[in-house]
């Protein structure tokens, strides 16, 4: 026995989620079309990455003189043009004392870090969201389509199939694509801030730890 005005409810239910199909699968084709063009994008940072081949941070270290002549030593090496524009702001302020110049190392290598978390989280949020708006499209039209499976309709059931069908691949698609750009960029990403963390502690003079853990990458530019 139904509730007295449930019903109205049922329907307006019905209503709002079937008005949701439209958007789920415009949602769908964008965040499609976003996969592949970071995936493009994954593939022109390789090939830059491969032409700005430098020497392993291991062999830098032990080619790199000691004493006050580090820094300068430390930006004729052969880097990426963003590590030396790091590297080039920090050396630029020398005049500043110790503790200032601590607080500007660690301040540098937060906004790489938050460089590199800002890029992740556009492919993250594909991964989440796109299969979850594959799912949204696969359950709403079969409801209708289900319905007029009970009416003998088989033709309203075979549509919506075809529609829950398409946007479950689209959604997986987009996903999975999404998740291998946001894989490979991010052990990139771990191996570049390993990278202006040795550095920076090179030119502050501090002591540098060859086993150091590696950093991990994750939402909000922080580390665990």
């Amino acid at each position: 026995m139904l509730i007295p005005g449930s019903e109205y409810l049922s329907k307006t239910l019905h209503v709002i989620a079937q008005s949701l199909l439209i958007p789920c699968i415009i949602g769908l084709i964008i965040m499609l079309v976003q996969a592949f063009l970071h995936l493009g994008g994954l593939a022109a940072e390789h090939q830059q990455r491969r032409r700005e081949r430098s020497i392993p941070l291991g062999e830098l270290l032990n080619a790199l003189p000691e004493g006050p002549r580090l820094p300068e030593a430390v930006m004729a090496l052969n880097l990426p043009p963003r590590l030396r524009e790091v590297l080039s702001n920090f050396t630029g302020q020398g005049h500043l004392p110790y503790p200032a110049r601590r607080v500007l190392a660690e301040n540098l290598l937060a906004q790489e870090e938050l460089w590199a978390a800002k890029v992740l989280e556009k492919t993250d949020l594909i991964v989440k969201l796109g299969p979850i708006l594959g799912l949204m499209g696969t359950l709403i039209p079969l409801g209708p389509g289900l319905a007029a499976l009970g009416q003998g309709d088989i033709n309203a059931l075979a549509q919506a199939v075809v529609v829950a069908f398409d946007t479950t691949v689209a959604g997986v698609a987009a996903g999975g694509i999404a998740y291998l750009v946001s894989k490979v960029r991010r052990r990139w990403y771990e191996e570049y801030l390993n990278s202006v963390e040795a550095l920076l502690d090179l030119c502050l003079g501090g002591e540098t730890n060859a086993a150091a853990e590696p950093k991990k990458v994750v939402f909000g530019g922080r580390r665990p």
